[in-house]
């Protein structure tokens, strides 16, 4: 059996066909969060720590630290915060630093720049997962030598020279190509995880059943661990969580191993809460007196105040039941316990002794 392995200090991940899917959370990017990339401009990194912390908590097995930051206002003093290769390796070192000494997660390192993938591989505590390389050759002659200097395992995105191709026997073609270069390097086909390229299904049709025939493809010929950008196939669509969590467990039986993704249900924010009370109130109904927002959301069934795990996270842990990789479904029976209420403690069972 294939088995990418991934390791902290302290943990291992375990990317693998006899394994349960294994959710790489997506959060720690800055790529089109302004309020994140304003904040790390500032050397504020209070919402890395926070979104690190919330991903581990609704379940993620690897984080992604993604340094991909736009710094606009120092560009306006030192012309070279326009050049990411001047921005993200000092980035990536710290962001890496900062999440390692609050959590002991294993880590994936992400970025365009060869020089920020360095810096995080030498901060990286363990054996990190490296995103990413693609076929193209320039990438591949920057990228393949650090995957075997550092000997971790890399995520290998199936697009070349000529770009994304929407045929998928192009696409297996590309990832070949690059699991034969990484030979040529010494690097063995299970520390590659090839991902696909899933496209989104509101533009082309057939996105799920290619991504579905590919992976098998994958797994049976190339034998190599998978994995993807899981949001990508409901781009544009209403209801994106309703066909993530459809297309999370088709991807699982067809053997895609690994996702990364979001795990958490993101807070109910004041804005919606307060627009959802004066709808309430303007149908007359009365609330009961010092009711707070958290018991309110969960009243009208808004979610949560508070981060949780995703409704993706549920699908998840439920194909990893009904595929036998949650032994007697342990994982889902925990993940589905309901906390006692303050006060009420644990039912007693047996008997009562007699006096």
């Amino acid at each position: 059996m294939t088995r990418t392995i991934v390791e902290s200090k302290t943990k291992t991940a375990i990317i693998g066909f006899d394994q349960p899917f294994c959710v790489i959370g997506e959060r720690i990017n800055p790529t089109g969060r302004k309020i994140l990339a304003e904040e790390l401009e500032r050397g504020d990194f209070s919402r890395v720590e926070a979104d690190a912390l919330a991903q581990v908590a609704a379940g993620a097995n690897i984080l992604d630290i993604n340094s991909g930051a736009v710094f606009s206002n120092k560009m306006a003093e030192d012309p070279r915060y326009a050049d990411n290769n001047f921005v993200e390796p000092p980035l990536m070192k710290e962001m890496v630093q900062r999440v390692q000494a609050i959590t002991d997660i294993p880590l994936c390192i992400d970025s365009s720049v060869p020089g920020a993938l360095e810096n995080g591989l030498a901060a990286a505590e363990g054996r990190p997962l490296l995103n990413s390389v693609t076929g193209e050759e320039e990438r591949l002659e920057l990228v393949l030598p650090l995957v075997k200097k550092y000997n971790v395992p890399v995520v290998a995105i199936s697009n070349d020279d000529t770009g994304i191709s929407e045929d998928p026997d192009v696409r297996f073609a590309v990832a070949k190509k690059i699991v034969e270069r990484a030979a040529d390097f010494g690097i063995p086909a299970h520390d590659i995880v090839v991902d696909p390229l899933v496209m989104p299904i509101g533009a082309m049709g057939t996105a799920g059943l290619q991504v579905f025939t590919l992976v098998r493809r994958l797994r049976e010929e190339l034998g190599v661990n998978t994995t993807c950008g899981a949001s990508n196939i409901s781009f544009g669509l209403p209801n994106r969580h309703g066909i993530n969590n459809a297309f999370l467990p088709m991807a699982m039986t067809a053997g895609m191993t690994s996702a990364i993704m979001n795990p958490v249900a993101l807070p109910i924010g004041p804005k919606k809460i307060a627009e959802k009370k004066a709808e309430v109130e303007a149908a007359g109904v009365v609330l009961p007196e010092g009711m707070d927002d958290e018991a309110f959301v969960k009243l009208f069934g808004m979610g949560s105040t508070k981060p949780r795990a995703g409704k993706e996270m549920e699908a998840i842990r439920a194909a990893n039941f009904l595929t036998d990789n949650d032994a007697s479904g342990n994982e889902w029976i925990k993940f589905n316990r309901v906390a006692p209420k303050a006060g009420e403690g644990r039912a007693r069972t047996g008997r009562r002794r007699r006096g």
